[in-house]
């Protein structure tokens, strides 16, 4: 991993002469300090710094060069079933045995990994269907709606592709799984539509026979690069005045003006106001404070081709096997 190396034109930023000095400027440490350079570290860093916030971002590694840079690519708004709800408890034994499926835990972890399976066990329960699918349509039309501003004033419009996806079935009985998913989604304006036969090859050349049936879903969309948009992204915060310290956070405390924190190097730095957005991390941190939260992390894998490895036309989903491919500028993800 290397540090960030965006370059930003300095005729491009406030000039000092013009602004009032930052907190950090006086002596006073950070206004808001954002632990994290992933892309909802940076997306927090862009708003804040459109309100003309004086943030820092502290990152160990970069800006968007971890998870964010090795993702599926996917602005995934229409996807509005609860995690809870697809099915996943049902599957654990399926994929706890297969070698090759999308879930391995250590048996060791299993005891400390059984409370949060209890919260998820739950919060699955037929009686909260409709409650979560309804939170999070709602949710995902606000993402959607935040995410087109941001890339319009962003100037990263141009790195949005509306190619929609395809997600692909192996047999009836796959197909006619999904169905009540896809109904949800119906109810709540997500537009898709079944195909096979020709209409399944002309939106995907060159499948094995072996994919029967397929559901497109025109609204889906995809970045060209997600490291690349995060970058971009944040090329579009530093012009407002965001920073990038490159260091790896230790541990916080938190104190009556504020939070304190405590770098690897043993230096600290403080911050008027905290916002924690280190991923699986997140919850490490936030203990440190005081705060409990429940959270676990499913490890995703990526592979990237070159980009003449396979035509792919648009994201194509294999639910049943717990995989996606996508196109991307830099390669086949």
């Amino acid at each position: 991993m290397q540090e960030n190396s965006d370059e930003t034109e300095e005729g491009r930023r406030p000039s000092s002469a013009l602004r009032a000095p930052s907190p950090r400027e006086r002596g006073e440490g950070e206004d808001i300090a954002i632990i994290g350079g992933g892309i909802i570290g940076i997306c927090a860093a862009t708003y804040l710094a459109e309100a003309g916030r004086n943030v820092t971002i502290f990152d160990r590694t970069g800006i968007c060069e971890e998870t964010s840079s090795g993702n599926a690519a996917a602005f995934a708004f229409t996807d509005v079933l609860p995690l809870a709800h697809k099915g996943m408890i049902r599957q654990l034994p399926k994929w706890l045995a297969d070698p090759l499926g999308p879930l391995s835990i250590p048996p060791a972890y299993l005891p400390k990994l059984l409370p949060w399976l209890v919260r998820f066990w739950r919060a699955g329960r037929g009686d909260r269907y409709e409650t979560s699918l309804a939170a999070q349509a709602a949710m995902m039309r606000l993402a959607e709606a935040e995410w087109m501003g941001l890339l319009d004033r962003s100037g990263t419009r141009p790195m949005l592709r509306e190619d929609g996806s395809l997600e692909l079935y192996e047999s009836e009985a796959e197909f006619h799984a999904s169905l009540s998913g896809w109904a949800a989604r119906e109810r709540y304006g997500i537009g898709f539509s079944h195909v096979d036969g020709a209409d399944l090859a002309a939106l995907q050349p060159g499948l094995s026979p072996r994919f029967i049936k397929g559901t497109f879903v025109p609204g889906w969309k995809t970045v060209a690069d997600p490291r690349l948009l995060g970058k971009a992204v944040w090329a579009h915060a530093e012009r407002l005045g965001a920073r990038f310290g490159h260091a790896r956070v230790e541990r916080i405390e938190a104190g009556a003006d504020g939070a304190t924190i405590v770098l690897a190097d043993g230096t600290t730095r403080r911050a008027n106001q905290l916002v924690i957005a280190a991923g699986a991390w997140s919850h490490l941190l936030a203990r440190d404070v005081g705060e409990h939260i429940p959270l676990e992390t499913e490890r995703g894998y990526n592979t990237t081709l070159p980009v003449s490895a396979f035509d792919v036309k648009r994201q194509l989903i294999f639910s049943g096997h717990g995989f996606v491919i996508t196109p991307l500028e830099t390669g086949v993800r």
